[in-house]
C-alpha cells in the first residue's frame, strides 16, 4: 500500500504540471500503481497514469468536488493543455470563492480527494478486479439491425460529442430561446459551441462562430429575446469542427424554461417532432450540398438538464429515426453518449430488431 502523503505529493505535481505533461513529471507511486490496474497489463506509461487519475476521479462519484478535480488536473474536456493557473480559477469558479480562498482552503480537500481514491485503487485485490475487462471498451459500436425489413447498420459513438469525425451533421438540444450555455460547461451544446470557435495559439476567442449564427438566425427572423415552438430546427455552421469533417450542425429546440427557475420541461413528443424536422431539413440541404449531406449524429435530446430519462428520450429519438428508415432514406444514423451504461441501454432497447 503507498503513503497518502507519497501519493498527494505526486497529485499536486500533476496539477501543476497537467496531464498533458505527464510523460515528463516525476510520478513514480502513480506509475507503480497504473501498472498494477488490469486493463494496463503491466503498462508502466503516461497514458496508464492518465487512465488511472480518470479513474480516481470518477470514483469520487460526481458533484462540485468531481468537477472541481477534473479542472484541477486538466481532465476535463478541453483544459489538457490550459496554463495551471487557469485550471485553478476555473475550480475555484465551480466552488463559486476567489482563487486565493480556493488555493488555501478547497485544493487541499480536493487533491486530498483525489490522493485517497488512489490509495483506495492500489490496496484491491486481485479477487476485486477478477471481473474486470482486460481492455478499455470500444469507443463506438455498430449494430446491424433490420428495419422493416432493410437491413441498417447504426454507429453508437460512446464519448464527447466534439470527438465525432466525418459525420455530416451533428443534432444539438437547446432551448426554446436558442440561448447557448456558456462555451465551459459540459453539456452537448455547450461542447458544440467551445468545439466550433475559432481560437488564437494562446486559446484565445476569436470568433464564436456557432453562438453568433444562432444570434444572426435569431434577428433575421424577428425573435430575439422571443421563444420558439419547441420541435424548431435552426441549422449552423460547425465553424472550426469542419476540419473533423463535421459539417452542419442542427440545434433543436426541445427544452422549454420554467419561470422564475433554472429547470427546463422537455417532452418526448417534441424530441421526436425535433428530429423529424431534422431530417426534413437534412433533405433539403442535401440537395444543395457538393458532396451531399449523407450522415447524421443524434444525442439523447433532454436527457440533461432537460431532466428526461434516458429511456424516454431514446424511445422518442428512435420513433423519429425508425419512420424516416421505414420510408426508404438511407441516412447513416448515428447516436452519440459519453457513458457505457448509455450504449448499453440504447443496445439493449434495439436487441429485438438486430439482424441475425
Amino acid at each position: 500500500m503507498p503513503e497518502h502523503g507519497l501519493v498527494l505529493e505526486e497529485v499536486r505535481k500533476v496539477r501543476r504540471a497537467g496531464v498533458v505533461r505527464l510523460r515528463e513529471t516525476d510520478t513514480p507511486e502513480l506509475i507503480r500503481i497504473a501498472g498494477q490496474l488490469p486493463a494496463a497489463g503491466g503498462e508502466l506509461t503516461a497514458g496508464a497514469v492518465e487512465r488511472l487519475l480518470r479513474a480516481a476521479v470518477a470514483g469520487i462519484g460526481g458533484g462540485s468536488l468531481q468537477t472541481a478535480a477534473e479542472y484541477s488536473l486538466g481532465l476535463a474536456q478541453g483544459t489538457r493543455d490550459w496554463p495551471a493557473a487557469d485550471r485553478r480559477r476555473r475550480a475555484a469558479q465551480v466552488y463559486g470563492v476567489s482563487v486565493e480562498r480556493f488555493r488555501k482552503h478547497h485544493e487541499l480537500m480536493v487533491l486530498g480527494q483525489i490522493a485517497e481514491q488512489l490509495v483506495g485503487i492500489a490496496g484491491r485485490t486481485p479477487e476485486d478486479t477478477a471481473g474486470e475487462p482486460s481492455r478499455l471498451p470500444a469507443a463506438h459500436r455498430e449494430l446491424r439491425l433490420s428495419v422493416h425489413g432493410r437491413a441498417v447498420t447504426v454507429t453508437v459513438h460512446v464519448h464527447s460529442v466534439d470527438l465525432l469525425r466525418d459525420v455530416d451533421v451533428v443534432v444539438s438540444p437547446s432551448n426554446t430561446y436558442f440561448a447557448l450555455p456558456a462555451p465551459y460547461k459540459s453539456s452537448v451544446s455547450a461542447t458544440l459551441r467551445r468545439a466550433g470557435a475559432l481560437k488564437d495559439p494562446a486559446g484565445g476567442l476569436v470568433e464564436d462562430h456557432v453562438h453568433d449564427e444562432l444570434r444572426g438566425w435569431a434577428a433575421r427572423h424577428g425573435a430575439p429575446g422571443r421563444a420558439a415552438l419547441p420541435g424548431t430546427v435552426v441549422a449552423t455552421s460547425s465553424g472550426a469542427l469542419a476540419a473533423q469533417g463535421v459539417r452542419r450542425i442542427y440545434h433543436v429546440a426541445v427544452a422549454v424554461p420554467r419561470p422564475e427557475s433554472n429547470d427546463y420541461d422537455v417532452q418526448p413528443a417534441d424530441v421526436t417532432r425535433g428530429v423529424a424536422r431534422a431530417f426534413a431539413l437534412l433533405a433539403e440541404e442535401t440537395r444543395a450540398s457538393e458532396p451531399p449531406l449523407t450522415s447524421i449524429c443524434l444525442p439523447l435530446l433532454g436527457a440533461g438538464r432537460g431532466g428526461l430519462p434516458p429511456l424516454e428520450s431514446f424511445g422518442a429519438l428512435w420513433a423519429a429515426v425508425e419512420a424516416e428508415l421505414a420510408r426508404g432514406a438511407d441516412w447513416e444514423i448515428h447516436f452519440v453518449v459519453r457513458r457505457h451504461a448509455r450504449a448499453d441501454l440504447i443496445e439493449r432497447l434495439l436487441a429485438d430488431r438486430r439482424s441475425p
